[in-house]
């Protein structure tokens, strides 16, 4: 065999060694100890090794620049801890708690809710009832599975940068006074401020008599079943515009996501107290009128819930009046009168007079469901 040829032989041996080696640097010191062996093999050969110190330098800077594109620092320790979301009750977002004292929590949403005023009160406990079977034995809950929305009613100081320091005492005086009345779960204050008052895991004095139903079930006097959600605010009779500030409706959107990821509440279970209220002692709904017709639910990204059917009325029989028509307002007046058609239509297919299937469900509800107390004396007179 001549030289050319076992230079031409060695020639894909050199190439096999030569592609088994990483680093750049050795690779190079590689080929340059086998060009002897292989100076003589021919002009193919020759050709090759003009160019090789080119093809090196190229292969070596891509290497760097590889290199330097995919070394990048670890990501920060809060970072790389965080789980991406997932979907929560009815495609919302997951909401957690990304630092948290014994004085305020911060949520991954930007909620912050002020812990200074939160108490105990006794555990959340209740039944749910069949919508379709009220009269039926109950199952017993102790998560919370709806959030009622209120207005303090409370007095006004005009809400102007310089009155600062007077609003401020007014929301924590107010804040106290709710703590002390165990009043609802969270207030929120007219800069926004979420506070918490009485704890999730307990039942707050918010709604008194009340009534509400979603597909599945029936709620009877909602402290024990849904959450109490205040606003500091005062409302007017008819009043269809909220009279809150746009850091109230930011906050009350960031707590609500909160609260719904948290617990699974669904959406036709957030409402306001004008539409759950009801008194006993004449069977008429509308006993509290806060958040009547102008609770901006889109806002807080809810559906229009004053679009359902008062579900006191269809399923009790409870009446309304004029009074109720005038202070309401329209927005809410759409619900009662869908539920008075509902009523109509189940009395038709049980084949009674209106008047006697609306008695026989006010006597279901105050069979079943009703407690005299001290409250109910007091709606009384």
């Amino acid at each position: 065999m001549g030289t050319h040829d076992r230079g031409l032989a060695l020639q894909p041996l050199v190439e096999w060694r030569a592609s088994r080696i990483d680093d750049p640097v050795l690779k190079l010191k590689y080929l340059r100890s086998a060009v002897p062996r292989l100076e003589k093999s021919g002009r193919r050969m020759r050709a090759f090794l003009r160019f090789l110190p080119l093809v090196l330098a190229f292969v070596t800077v891509s290497a760097c620049l590889v290199r330097a594109m995919v070394q990048v620092d670890p990501l920060p320790t809060h970072i790389r801890h965080i789980k991406a979301p997932v979907l929560g009750a009815e495609g919302l977002p997951d909401v957690w708690q990304v630092e948290g004292t014994k004085d305020w929590e911060i949520y991954s949403n930007g909620l912050r809710i002020d812990n200074r005023f939160a108490v105990s009160n006794h555990p959340r406990s209740y039944q749910v009832f069949p919508v379709d079977h009220p009269e039926e034995p109950g199952e017993p809950r102790t998560q919370p599975a709806g959030i009622v929305f209120h207005t303090t009613e409370s007095q006004q100081a005009p809400f102007e940068a310089g009155k600062n320091g007077v609003l401020k005492q007014v929301a924590e005086s107010l804040a106290e006074f709710v703590r002390i009345h165990r009043a609802y779960n969270f207030l929120i204050d007219r800069f926004g401020r979420v506070y918490r008052i009485v704890y999730e895991s307990d039942a707050a004095d918010h709604a008194g008599h009340s009534v509400w139903a979603d597909r599945e079930w029936l709620y009877v006097n909602l402290n024990e079943s849904f959450l109490g959600v205040s606003f500091e605010a005062k409302t007017e009779p008819g009043q269809e515009v909220p009279t809150v500030s746009p850091a109230q409706v930011r906050a009350a959107a960031m707590l609500v996501e909160m609260l719904r990821a948290r617990y699974g509440i669904s959406a036709t279970n957030c409402v306001t107290h004008a539409q759950v209220s009801v008194n006993p002692s004449n069977m008429r709904v509308g006993y509290h009128t806060d958040w009547a017709s102008s609770f901006p639910f889109e806002q807080l990204g809810l559906p229009n819930n004053y679009d359902q059917p008062i579900p006191a009325l269809m399923i009790f029989g409870f009446e309304s009046d004029a009074t109720f028509l005038r202070v309401s307002g329209a927005r809410l007046y759409a619900g009662v009168e869908l539920a008075e058609e509902r009523l109509k239509e189940q009395a038709d297919e049980r084949g009674l007079p209106l008047a006697a299937y609306r008695s026989m469900l006010q006597r279901l509800y105050r069979e079943k469901f009703h407690r005299p107390s001290a409250t109910s004396v007091e709606q009384a007179e």
